[in-house]
């Protein structure tokens, strides 16, 4: 398996082209050493959620205990409620394993890009209990969708005005609103950044996504036009996965070139874990994709 591993590092450079690599010593590099550190969403252990092998407290101590990773992503659908008490149990719970809370993905409180004003002014006022919430808890941001029905001018301009509403009252909290690609216009990284631009606010960001670049009618973005297009406003990195090959590189997506794009975009923070294969285990594609992702961290020091 090492002699595997050791192949793996060597032809993954040959796949993505090794002399593409910046200099040693020429990325900003966190206390230890490393440029980016590992997060993991919550996502990747739906299964046992589902199943109620563990609850959403529990979340913090198996993401430390089972993959050696400390520190978290959250989903909202996993959570018992925004209660107060609730909030501060699970931080509690993330304090006593000493795992640092990230961010809260927030689905399911309505469409920010809602081209109907009404509904819209209600989506956004759903958000600010878990903006409440990150606070709590300590996280930077809640991550949030920009959904809307209409033409790309018409939900473009709606994101624009849900975003930039619902960021004044994130900043009265310190929190980061950042938007996903997470399907139909979101997932045009072209159509994002635009958003973004006319947004301009400090905490107004992306979360980009490796995979989710489906943006309607069969087609599809290209992811990495897209991850490069969202990184300079990205606050934080998702490392969807699938499925490995026998030498450990991701079947779907090229995870050098990718991390390569994160790296030269200037990017120093947590790259998270968000497992979303079928072939594997929940445990072992966890696994894959962290060790996936520390080769390609190795390789672009």
């Amino acid at each position: 398996m090492k002699s595997e591993r050791r192949s793996f590092i060597k032809k993954l450079g040959m796949f993505a082209g090794l002399a593409a690599l910046p200099n040693v010593g020429r990325s900003e590099k966190t206390a230890d050493g490393k440029w980016f550190d590992i997060s993991l969403a919550q996502w990747s252990v739906r299964k046992s959620i589902w199943a109620k092998t563990y609850s959403n407290l529990d979340f913090p101590e198996r993401a430390s205990k089972d993959y050696g990773i400390n520190a978290v992503e959250y989903v909202t659908g996993f959570f018992e409620s925004a209660d107060p008490k609730y909030i501060n149990k699970l931080k509690g719970r993330a304090a006593d394993n000493g795992v640092r809370n990230l961010l809260i993905m927030v689905d399911g409180e309505g469409g920010l890009a809602n081209t109907n004003g009404g509904e819209r002014k209600k989506a956004v006022e759903n958000h600010y209990k878990w903006i409440d919430a990150a606070k709590t808890l300590g996280c930077h941001s809640i991550r949030v969708n920009a959904y809307g029905k209409g033409s790309a001018e018409d939900v473009g301009s709606a994101a624009v005005d849900g975003l930039s509403s619902l960021s004044e009252y994130a900043s009265q909290a310190g929190i980061n609103v950042i938007v996903e690609n997470h399907g139909g216009y979101s997932s045009n990284g072209e159509w994002l950044a635009g958003v973004m631009q006319k947004v301009n606010r400090r905490n107004v960001g992306t979360l980009p996504d490796f995979g989710n670049f489906r943006i309607g009618g069969g087609q599809t973005y290209d992811r990495y036009k897209g991850v490069a297009e969202l990184m300079p406003y990205a606050k934080g990195v998702s490392a969807k996965s699938y499925d490995f090959d026998s030498l450990g590189r991701e079947t779907k997506m090229d995870y050098y070139r990718l991390m390569k794009i994160v790296k030269d975009a200037g990017y120093r923070g947590h790259v998270g874990i968000e497992y979303e294969g079928k072939r594997l285990g929940e445990k072992e594609g966890i696994l894959a994709t962290k060790w996936l992702l520390e080769q390609c961290r190795g390789l672009l020091m």
